[in-house]
């Protein structure tokens, strides 16, 4: 019975994914991946990883496609800039090319063509859960985890200080019958 869930929601998220980069309004596009990530979830769900699982729901199906739809209409593209956007025929050949390249090296080299090792018994009781996830997370990824938090600091102080009102400093020079002839800020 799982099986067939599985293939279900397999299905779900690769045709959800589809229409994710088929569709031309943006807002159906967010909505799209809404259901990509939901059904990701699901999978998650079905695996066993319940933590996970409610984590993608909240964290990805939730707050980060807020403030995707925020910026969306935020940015609120007309039909005539979304119009602008125009792929070649050679950028999308080069776009599948180099994707095909990258899964083809990613399986050949990477670490997703080693076999996946054998999990003892007190492994596979405590995968996906809460203390499974916070054991590896601040134990073997710790670096990263914190490499990746620091990243998304830098990127919010960028995004603030991009997005604040600065004031703009214009220099003038004094007209001669004014005076000294010394730059003076407006």
């Amino acid at each position: 019975m799982s099986l067939i869930f599985f293939y279900i929601f397999a299905t779900f998220s690769v045709v959800s994914a589809l229409l994710v980069i088929s569709f031309r309004n943006t807002l159906s596009c967010a909505i799209a991946l809404v259901a990509t990530l939901f059904s990701v979830a699901c999978l998650f769900a079905l695996l066993g990883a319940h933590f996970l699982a409610a984590m993608q729901v909240l964290v990805y199906a939730g707050a980060v496609m807020v403030l995707f739809i925020f910026v969306i209409m935020l940015l609120n593209l007309g039909r005539e800039q979304l119009l602008k956007i125009h792929m070649s025929f050679l950028g999308v050949v080069g776009i599948l090319c180099g994707t095909y390249l990258g899964v083809f090296l990613a399986l050949r080299l990477g670490t997703l063509s080693k076999p996946f090792p054998e999990l003892t018994p007190s492994q596979v009781s405590d995968y996906g859960t809460v203390h499974g996830v916070g054991q590896l997370l601040f134990g073997d990824y710790l670096i990263p985890f914190e490499l990746t938090s620091f990243l998304l600091l830098v990127a919010i102080v960028g995004a603030i200080t991009l997005s604040s009102p600065s004031p703009v400093r214009r220099w003038r020079t004094p007209s001669p019958a004014g005076g000294e002839g010394k730059k003076e800020r407006l």
